[in-house]
């Protein structure tokens, strides 16, 4: 068959034209280090690190949540140690204020000293995160959550909504603590707070509430003690209410009821009364309480005598008490947020081990080996060279070369 000069010229060309191309390609993957450069080069390869790289992406994504949550969750530990910090210098001065030899005047010091951290209390309850988003607001983060109430003290008006963020597949954390929770809440391990009626005359101070058997029928529910005619009577706070002990009354001697116990000192008058409550019904806002506690120490007591002076002792026990319970309860709260920074912590391990493993994986899949890739391109490159000085000798043959 004869070939012409055509065709025979054709041929090569096309064959010098593909070999351009393959050593294009190898040169293309040499310079962006990648086995294919289209979808088409190798399909499955293609999809596989389209799915490893969207794997990737949401890997970079939870990082970025986690790292948004931790920001967060330090703005609030550090407020939150501010707030103990506070509650744990008012404890200290009301042990002061209950020191037998100060005046009205120092006890007076000392409450303009407690309504200062009573400022400084809400001032921390009002921080923001420096974005404008308070952090104890809840869902209402725009604006702050504690406002003067109309008749005195202070009144939260946010909400008990979590911020929530997305940091791990299926783990989504809050990131914030309402503001009720943190200063308008007790544990619910907090027990019994007792409390000295506003119009007791006597001079009948309590001492702590101890637990004696927490199985009993009534432990758990609130308690009104009345005194008359040398008697006490402890009635539940049911409706209607139910006798719960009676006897005669003796200074310091036990008064036992409800799984409970409670020695009460001095004499107290015909129609004095205390209520021991579980703490969750004793009045949780911790800035009442140190509201009532500022009162208290401002109250004198010149001319006042004894039942002015066991009022006073009442009023620090019961706000010793509540300040305590309060700050059992942003201690927890505190612990809390660590517990979830801790938690970021070991997510982000595994995050970061995920992120190495896929990355490899993706590097198997894409990445080209540069040895062989090299020894390709040198292997096309000199067939391509010595395809083409082939055909150039070729192309120059004539028969006129060979006649004399």
């Amino acid at each position: 068959m004869r070939i012409s000069t055509q065709s025979f010229y054709e041929q090569n060309v096309n064959a010098m034209g593909l070999q351009q191309q393959k050593l294009f390609k190898v040169q293309q993957q040499l310079a962006t280090n990648s086995k294919f450069l289209t979808a088409g080069d190798d399909p499955v390869g293609a999809a596989r690190a389209l799915g490893v790289s969207q794997t990737l992406s949401e890997i970079a994504q939870y990082a970025t949540g986690r790292q948004r949550a931790g920001l967060a969750l330090s703005t609030e530990e550090n407020a939150l140690n501010s707030v103990t910090a506070i509650l744990q210098n008012i404890k200290t001065l009301t042990v002061q204020a209950g020191g037998g030899t100060l005046s009205d005047a120092d006890r007076d010091s000392l409450a303009t000293t407690i309504q200062s951290g009573l400022d400084q209390l809400v001032g921390v309850a009002n921080s923001d995160d420096g974005n404008g988003q308070y952090l104890f607001a809840g869902f209402k983060s725009g604006s702050a959550p504690f406002v003067a109430a109309p008749g005195g003290g202070v009144q939260y008006v946010g909400d008990q909504g979590q911020r929530l963020m997305q940091i791990d597949v299926a783990r989504q954390m809050s990131t914030s603590d309402d503001g009720r929770s943190v200063f308008q809440s007790v544990q619910g391990g907090a027990g019994y707070v007792t409390t000295s009626a506003a119009g007791n005359t006597g001079s009948g101070v309590f001492g702590p509430v101890g637990i004696t058997n927490a199985t009993a029928p009534n432990y758990g529910k609130d308690f009104t003690i009345s005194f008359a005619g040398g008697n006490y009577t402890v009635t539940t706070k049911d409706t209607p209410p139910v006798v719960a002990a009676s006897g005669t009354f003796s200074p310091d001697t036990p008064i036992s009821f409800g799984g409970v116990q409670v020695k009460i000192s001095g004499a107290p008058a015909n129609g004095d009364s205390f209520d021991v409550s579980t703490a969750q019904n004793a009045g949780t806002d911790i800035f009442a309480a140190i509201g009532q506690l500022v009162s208290a120490l401002r109250t004198p007591l010149a001319g006042g005598g004894a039942a002015a002076q066991a009022q006073l002792q009442n009023a620090l026990s019961t706000a010793n008490v509540k300040i305590t319970n309060a700050h059992d309860n942003v201690l927890t709260v505190l612990s809390s947020a660590g517990s979830r920074q801790t938690e970021l912590d070991a997510l982000d391990t595994g995050g970061a081990a995920r992120k190495l493993q896929e990355e490899s994986y993706l590097s198997s899949i894409e990445d080209l080996d540069p040895y062989s890739a090299i020894s390709e391109f040198y292997q096309r490159q000199s067939s391509l060279q010595a395809t083409q000085m082939t055909f150039a000798k070729l192309n120059n043959i004539s028969l006129f070369n060979y006649l004399n």
